[in-house]
């Protein structure tokens, strides 16, 4: 049976996130991606990965525009195992965490909170205001799972794209995706007779 899963792209700094997500999703056989780029989002992807809308829109299944609110993952009758937003912004967590969801990236989230399908939040901003925190904690109150990208340092990558792949494994582990990219921690002990 196709699985589906949802992976938005929004206007914060950080689309290679959503970028390796979904090329490592291209890999999983019974996955269908479903993308929606906010317009943000896809200047961010321009400028950060100097990638083309077509480009992108390729490394998904299938591509909805983000102002479409009548699309199939607007619906609840459309069943996914849930959702990424990979990156979210700060106006795309204030809209999710308030419920005005007249984009197809805040409607999404929201069928995906009513149907109690996961929903996972790549937040990249800094510093935080209180306003920032106040809409993390009502996404997490909502069943959310708030997953800033930070570093894993212990897992000593030794690039940028290691450590992107590190948390996109660790992204997918929430989805039950098994991702070679990860580096799993064993322990210090193994750590130690291994070196």
């Amino acid at each position: 049976m196709t699985r589906r899963i949802v992976i938005a792209i929004t206007g914060a700094s950080g689309s290679i996130y959503g970028v390796r997500l979904l090329e490592a999703l291209r890999e999983e056989p019974d996955v269908e991606t479903h993308l929606v780029v906010s317009k943000a989002g896809m200047l961010n992807v321009s400028v950060e990965l100097d990638m083309e809308r077509a480009e992108l829109e390729a490394l998904a299944d299938v591509v909805h525009s983000d102002r479409d609110i009548a699309a199939s993952v607007a619906s609840g009758s459309f069943r996914t195992e849930g959702m990424i937003i990979a990156p979210c912004s700060m106006k795309s967590l204030a809209a999710i965490a308030t419920g005005v969801a007249d984009t197809l990236v805040a409607r999404a989230a929201d069928v995906a909170f009513k149907e109690r399908r996961r929903v996972v939040l790549l937040v990249r901003e800094t510093p935080l205001h209180l306003v920032h925190l106040r809409n993390m904690t009502t996404v997490t109150e909502l069943g959310g799972i708030v997953f800033p990208p930070v570093p894993a340092f212990y897992a000593n990558l030794d690039s940028i794209e290691a450590m992107v792949d590190q948390t996109v494994g660790r992204v997918l582990d929430l989805f039950d995706v098994e991702s070679p990219r990860l580096r799993r921690w064993t322990g210090l002990r193994e750590r130690e007779n291994s070196a």
